[in-house]
């Protein structure tokens, strides 16, 4: 049972911090489909930074995750500008930029990680090694029964995740940006006409939804992958998408639904070990988090309120 909470956990935050980036792009009044796109180029400029500074350091170093998390922020934040420009400001159909995005995302990435291994190295490998980050227990709070296995052998960036989680939690909840992006979704007449500035708002937030993805793609490559390539674009950014909605745009719901699908994946997998099960049937055990939003699907998406204004185009004129 520890091993599913531990291997759960590790699955669930960087879901449920690409989930908080769709949430931001979508409270604006962006739709957006592009957090698996967003995810992989972050993933791809963080592991490049990795791969590039690895040689320069002990190979018992976990600087490089930590250099890998920033620069995929940046480099998700700054993929996340194509989509914000064809939406905000050209007003595009805001589903076919997601697509595009996405689809532009696995081309790009993958020529830039066969030209750079290449030049690195002198193959032309589609992959970055970058091996599994070290766990570490918490002291005390493992020991603790039932939930102790929720602290035991947990990653650097799970922590990394919980702080950023908390501070874009409290950014949308609490501050005078998160209650303009918040009218920027429902109402952005409301937010003109009361002097905000509803392009500038938009743009932030979907900037901010890319650095997220980006986020929880280098953590996905250094947990399940253990590299980056283009098998990472796994469905992660649209089951994120799915927790968002199952979480009805709301942060602490789409934290336990992430949880929730975290659970179900490490659930499976261990339910196939334990059943002595070939390697073949892993990836049929994988698919059970898309079984189960395909269910959830069925039962409360009725109940499911999207921000009004969401997927709508700016028109100052409108009223």
């Amino acid at each position: 049972m520890t091993k599913v909470f531990t291997d759960g956990l590790s699955f669930a935050l960087p879901l449920l911090i690409m989930a908080i980036g769709a949430i931001y792009s979508e409270k604006s009044g962006v739709t957006n489909l592009a957090i698996e796109g967003f995810q992989g180029f972050g993933a791809f400029i963080g592991a490049l930074a990795a791969i590039l500074i690895m040689p320069r350091l002990s190979s018992s170093s976990q600087l490089p995750i930590y250099i890998a998390i920033l620069f995929a922020a940046v480099g998700g934040g700054i993929y996340a500008c194509l989509h914000a420009l064809l939406s905000i400001n050209f007003k595009a159909n805001q589903v076919i930029s997601g697509v595009v995005v996405n689809i532009l995302a696995v081309a790009l990435t993958t020529f830039f990680t066969s030209a750079a291994n290449t030049a690195i190295n002198g193959t032309a490998s589609n992959k970055f090694i970058l091996g599994v980050s070290s766990r570490y227990s918490i002291p005390f709070l493992s020991k603790i029964p039932w939930i102790g296995g929720l602290f035991q052998r947990m990653y650097p960036f799970e922590w990394i995740i919980c702080v950023l989680a908390f501070i874009f939690w409290y950014l949308m909840y609490r501050t005078r940006y998160g209650m303009r992006l918040r009218a920027c979704g429902e109402n952005p007449q409301a937010l003109d006409a009361a002097g905000g500035d509803v392009v500038k708002t938009r743009w932030i937030a979907v900037v901010i939804s890319g650095a997220l993805s980006g986020v929880g793609g280098i953590c996905f490559a250094y947990s399940i992958m253990a590299n980056f390539s283009p098998s990472i674009y796994m469905g992660y950014g649209y089951l994120a998408i799915a927790a968002m909605i199952f979480g009805n745009w709301d942060i602490p719901s789409t934290a336990l639904v992430c949880l929730f699908f975290g659970l179900a994946k490490a659930g499976g997998q261990q339910l196939c070990l334990a059943m002595k099960l070939s390697g073949n049937y892993t990836d049929l055990f994988n698919m059970l988090p898309y079984v189960l939003t395909m269910l959830l699907l069925i039962f409360f998406s009725k109940r499911n309120h999207p921000p009004k204004a969401c997927g709508q185009p700016w028109d100052q004129g409108r009223r």
